[in-house]
């Protein structure tokens, strides 16, 4: 592609958004120069290289994305290229558990945008990147916006958007049209310069070219601003328009940023779509309907649709970001807090001891609580006895010790299931080196005259693993906040089974192979993880049971 073309996506194949030198013709001539009105100017720009997304997002949102050699990714169909393997062709229907979607490349969200647009406007004849403005106010929300511009308070629509009337927009620039025999002064930087080096929106705030490429270029690099940019006239809440910030700024970092911005607005805002939170992963996933459902995307990472997280089964959605949460808090400190402090009895704020006296004052300035750190009960009765206590039968020091004991259990409790949470993330995360290692054993039986597919069931053996360690880790999750009854019970068998199946599975994959061994272990394997197999759905099948049937009760952390 040379490097001054670009893609405009278009309403009308006869009609063409040209771009001229706004600077170089009379005012009368200024409206002439401006994209055309039914264009949705968001492809005048050479793609580069990526590393412009915002905060650690998705860097370079809209490049990279075709399949072939020298397509544009944003070109209908990639240009020449869009069509070739590596995730740039047509979208890839799925099918995960009979729940419906499609894996799109950034090429196809942009045209997945623009698509609403058209059918929007072949109702509300808007301009384009207008209709863009008020399809982003109702969150992409096609129905909603047909509903409100239907009820006969235009004015009111268009001031909640922060846009101007179309209808409007002749007599709003006749308004603010200004001679052109004198230099003006700009009210941003205040030099002067000709009438036709001015321009603005339709708000009739009108600034130099350089003021407002200026303002543009730092609202979208350094403050992430795409759809909510407006005016810089102070006071005035008129948002700028995609043909705006295409015509006035020249540097196609900027251009590709902004595009960044409005297309991940447009998928944040849409609940139908999910991006991939896989690193350096630039897909989305489009769902016929919303669901805590698993879904694969083309790079291999398959999560929840609901949550965005891995997928978690058994465990909901709810329980799961609950845990998170607590774990994001308690994790780091929780071992040390319950070596090493007591709660006060009064207030529960967390108390070390720094010193061998046992009288603790509570340093919290609305308790100020004095009691002894043996027995947690109030200091007065204690009288001289410093460095001792003999009032282990007082009702109030037993009323304290039980609370400290009922904490401290529900610290342990945590720290159980955590711990073997842990343990199995832990073992998922060395996935990669476990798969190199068993590459490596398959290798040395295929010198001990096994061929290629007699040695695939080591794989595959590794591919049941980790799904079994997945859903294990997930199981502590899940019985965290499980209230003990006799569907529990049943859950804490089928788990224990499967773990310990999991782990003869680990220890057998790890053993060394000589050729005495070479049948035996592969015997041993494949019954074995053919067991974990059985458990895992066996497991797996009860816990939806209960769902489905109510069976379980939780216990709110």
């Amino acid at each position: 592609m040379d490097s001054d073309e670009g893609y405009n996506y278009e309403f009308d194949e006869d009609e063409e958004c040209s771009e001229e030198d706004s600077g170089a013709e009379e005012e009368e001539d200024e409206d002439d120069d401006e994209p055309d009105d039914d264009t949705l100017d968001l492809g005048e720009v050479e793609l580069v290289e990526p590393g412009l997304g915002v905060g650690g997002e998705r860097d370079g949102l809209l490049c990279g994305e075709t399949g072939g050699g020298g397509g544009s990714a944003l070109g209908p169909g990639g240009g020449g290229g869009g069509g070739g393997g590596g995730g740039g062709g047509g979208p890839g229907h799925e099918q995960e558990e009979d729940y419906r979607y499609e894996v799109l490349t950034a090429e196809q969200i942009l045209q997945h945008m623009v698509e609403c647009i058209r059918e929007v406007n072949e109702v509300i004849q808007n301009p384009a990147t207008i209709t863009r403005i008020l399809l982003s106010h109702f969150n992409w929300d096609k129905e909603k916006l047909m509903e409100r511009y239907f009820d006969g308070n235009l004015e009111k629509l268009f001031a909640e958007c922060h846009v101007i009337n179309p209808s409007k927009k002749s007599r709003t620039r006749q308004m603010n049209t200004r001679s052109s025999a004198q230099d003006m002064p700009c009210q941003i930087c205040y030099l002067n310069y000709p009438n036709s080096y001015f321009t603005g929106l339709e708000c009739g705030h009108k600034f130099c070219m350089q003021c407002w490429s200026e303002y543009l270029t730092t609202k979208i690099m350094e403050e992430g601003m795409g759809q909510t940019i407006s005016c810089p006239a102070h006071g005035c809440d008129i948002l700028v328009d995609d043909n705006t910030v295409m015509r006035l700024i020249t540097d196609s970092k900027v251009k590709l940023k902004y595009q960044h911005l409005i297309t991940n607005s447009f998928v944040e805002c849409n609940r139908l779509l999910k991006w991939c939170p896989a690193p350096d992963c630039h897909h989305v996933v489009k769902v016929q309907y919303p669901d805590a459902k698993p879904v694969r995307c083309k790079c291999g990472r398959q999560f929840c649709f609901n949550c965005g997280e891995n997928w978690h089964d058994p465990v909901k959605c709810k329980w799961l970001k609950k845990w998170i949460k607590k774990c994001d808090d308690d994790s780091e400190t929780s071992n040390w807090i319950a070596a090493n402090t007591k709660e006060c009895p009064k207030c529960h704020v967390t108390i070390e001891k720094d010193g061998g006296c046992n009288h603790m004052v509570c340093r919290n300035q609305n308790c100020k609580a004095e009691f002894c750190w043996v027995c947690l009960g109030p200091w007065e009765p204690h009288g001289s006895a410093w460095y001792n206590c003999n009032r282990y039968n007082e009702d109030d020091a037993k009323a304290a010790r039980d609370a400290q004991e009922r904490s401290r259990a529900a610290l342990q409790r945590y720290l159980f299931y955590c711990n073997r949470y842990m343990n199995h993330m832990q073992s998922l995360r060395f996935e990669h080196k476990l798969y190199a290692q068993v590459k490596q054993k398959m290798e040395e039986m295929q010198q001990h005259n096994m061929s290629w597919i007699e040695v695939q069931f080591l794989k595959k053996a590794v591919d049941v693993l980790c799904q079994c360690r997945a859903t294990l880790m997930y199981t502590y999750v899940f019985a965290f906040y499980l209230k003990k009854n006799n569907q529990s019970i049943i859950f804490e068998n089928n788990q224990a089974d499967l773990e310990n199946a999991t782990e003869v599975l680990s220890g057998y994959l790890e053993r060394d192979i000589s050729q005495d061994s070479l049948q035996d272990i592969k015997q041993k394997v494949q019954d074995k993880y053919r067991y974990c197999e059985s458990r895992r759905r066996v497991l797996l099948q009860h816990v939806h049971e209960g769902y489905e049937k109510d069976l379980w009760e939780y216990i709110e952390d």
